[in-house]
């Protein structure tokens, strides 16, 4: 499985660490993933999903079956 988030899609992004002589050099910010289980009621039983801090925040302001419809209608999430 790729490091991005199920959710929003959220992955790595690329840009440079700073040095104290300010020379630059390639580096990685990696997303905030987390591996959370939901409780789906509308399916009635769990899912585990990879989401980012946002993605979490984003389930718990749409709830989790409104995600969960809206993943399996873009067919990223087989169930």
């Amino acid at each position: 499985m790729s490091k991005s988030c199920q959710v929003l899609g959220t992955h790595a992004s690329y840009g440079n660490s700073i040095s104290h002589s300010h020379k630059a050099t390639r580096r990685r910010f990696q997303a905030n993933l987390q591996n959370k289980r939901y409780w789906v009621p509308s399916l009635g039983r769990h899912i585990t999903l990879q989401v980012s801090a946002k993605g979490i925040k984003t389930i718990d302001r749409r709830g989790i079956d409104s995600v969960v419809a809206i993943l399996r209608a873009q067919g990223t999430l087989k169930i």
